[in-house]
């Protein structure tokens, strides 16, 4: 068999498509960069070091600091409870549960917390019918936290929970004969062990906080919570500032930069060894006391989480859909959002196959390059590319013709790094296991991806499409630098109506939102989960 670093004829060509595919990712992300770069000593520019923007990075590292520290100090009870309460009635839906904010685009959300949390909110109702005094308005710092809180502390306990299911029960039987009592399990036992994952747990919300555009833009409330991307949009969308953009993205991507070396300095503490998942007799299981707390922290948790995602289904159902179905506007939306997450999808999809093949035929060297074109956009967040891209289009073309390949592109590389991960190692698994067969059958090619390899990829390409498709129909950043009327999708529309204060419109467009994601994906799995019939 042919070594990796030594590529025969058959793998040859799957390598000559991956560095394809690479410097075309190059050329995408380079482009809109150079032309930001250009802008960025224009005469009369603001300096970096002027107030706003520090200003402007102060709040940014603030909120997301603070964003983090509350998530995972939350995360700690709520994670501890449901190590310790495995067999309470619902835990499974529970889990299920803290999963549906991974996937739930932002602006759904948010509209979700402004319905709980806002000044005519459900928490207000109650307050008012006890006469106790209301909860001032969701906008500001308190709003961003509240929704950063709401995406970000479900995962933090499933990481924390994750971390204390690897305690063996040798441990727990230790502690229980040398008579520990429940402050001695926490010290002894669990805080060790989530200890090894909050540095990655922080560092991962952290840096997906200090990269958030959808949730600050909406409920920040003005200037004086802004945070870099904010600030880039707003420079390029309303004030048409290219020395302004262009030096803060500057500046945001040189945090990004810091904040990925960080987060791989400590993602490993986030992974837990694989372990067959058994159930674990915990002898801290039985205090009254503690009993009552972790039924307490368990509530408080699941309602924390569900009550935006019941206000948002009970809203929906609720909008006058009669009015709404015959607004044109709608259906354009429904029709771009389908058209755009489809199209970026399969682009998505194609190109990290496309890497996930190579680097499965690779050296490690050759590997890591091709890995790190399929993560490029981590280090250059989306909004930065779709800013140098928005000033390309505007100044070099017709908008109402470029905008949708702009948009189409951008969603596309910014779904990428969900997908590669997902086929990376199926690749690398059908390669070790395929590799004899198919050459002492003399099958090279596309024949053999047909026949020998697709079968088992199939289900990987489903679950690698199905996530850039979600991704792409949740985008709001990209969206909101090139939307218009003509090219609009429903997360744009979704804002417009939730700006406008048309809240029953909002939670209508939500729920339609909400359910073609649902129809996409069941028509995803169908086809190509579920799909027995071998490939012609």
């Amino acid at each position: 068999m042919a070594q990796r670093d030594e590529p025969v004829d058959g793998h040859r060509t799957a390598i000559v498509a991956a560095w394809v595919v690479t410097f075309a990712i190059a050329a995408i992300a380079v482009v809109p960069l150079l032309r930001l770069a250009t802008s960025f000593d224009s005469p009369g520019a603001m300096s970096l070091f002027e107030p706003y923007i520090l200003g402007i990075l102060r709040f940014t590292l603030m909120q997301a600091t603070l964003s983090a520290v509350l998530s995972a100090a939350l995360a700690i009870p709520v994670a501890r409870a449901l190590a310790k309460r495995q067999h309470f009635p619902g835990r499974e839906l529970l889990l299920k549960l803290f999963a549906v904010p991974l996937g739930l685009p932002q602006l759904i959300a948010v509209l979700g917390i402004i319905s709980v949390y806002g000044k005519e909110g459900l928490l207000n109702d109650l307050l008012a019918a006890a006469a106790l005094p209301l909860l001032p308005a969701v906008f500001g710092l308190k709003g961003i936290l509240l929704a950063h809180v709401f995406f970000n502390f479900p995962m933090a306990v499933r990481f924390l929970l994750a971390r204390l299911e690897t305690v063996p029960q040798e441990n727990w039987r230790l502690a229980a004969s040398l008579g520990f009592r429940p402050v001695d399990y926490f010290r002894h036992l669990e805080w060790p062990n989530m200890r090894l994952a909050l540095p990655g747990v922080f560092s991962l919300i952290f840096m997906l906080c200090v990269t958030s555009f959808t949730i600050v833009l909406t409920l920040g409330g003005g200037p004086q919570a802004t945070t870099l991307e904010v600030a880039i949009y707003q420079a390029l969308r309303f004030d048409f500032d290219p020395a302004l953009a262009a030096r803060l993205a500057g500046l945001q991507i040189a945090l990004c930069a810091l904040l990925l070396l960080l987060l791989q300095r400590f993602s490993v503490s986030v992974a837990t060894p694989p372990r067959l998942r058994i159930s674990v007799m915990r002898p801290d299981g039985d205090d009254s006391h503690g009993r009552l707390f972790d039924a307490l922290a368990i509530l408080l948790g699941g309602l924390f989480v569900a009550m935006p995602i019941g206000a948002v289904l009970s809203d929906g159902l609720g909008a006058d859909f009669g009015r709404l179905l015959g607004d044109q506007t709608l259906w354009r939306a429904a029709g771009w959002s389908t058209v755009i997450a489809l199209t970026a999808a399969l682009l998505a999809t194609t190109a990290a196959a496309t890497l996930a093949q190579a680097i499965a035929r690779s050296d490690a060297r050759r590997a890591s390059v091709f890995r790190l074109a399929g993560n490029l956009v981590l280090l250059i967040p989306p909004l930065i590319l779709a800013a140098g891209a928005f000033l390309i289009v505007h100044q070099n073309f017709d908008p109402q013709k470029s905008a949708l390949f702009a948009v189409i592109i951008i969603n596309a590389m910014m779904a990428l790094p969900f997908a590669l991960p997902v086929l990376e190692p199926a690749f690398r698994t059908s390669f070790e296991t395929h590799e004899r067969l198919a050459a002492s059958l003399g099958m090279r090619g596309f024949s053999r991806f047909r026949l020998i390899e697709w079968p088992t990829l199939k289900p990987s390409f489903a679950l690698a499409f199905l996530a850039t498709v979600l991704i792409s129909l949740g985008e709001f950043g990209v969206i909101a630098f090139f939307g218009s009327e003509r090219l609009i999708t429903l997360p744009l529309l979704l804002y417009q109506r939730i700006g406008s204060y048309r809240f029953n419109d909002a939670a209508g467009v939500a729920l339609i939102l909400l359910l073609l994601c649902l129809a996409l994906s069941l028509l995803i799995e169908r086809k190509m989960l579920f799909a027995t019939r071998p490939p012609a």
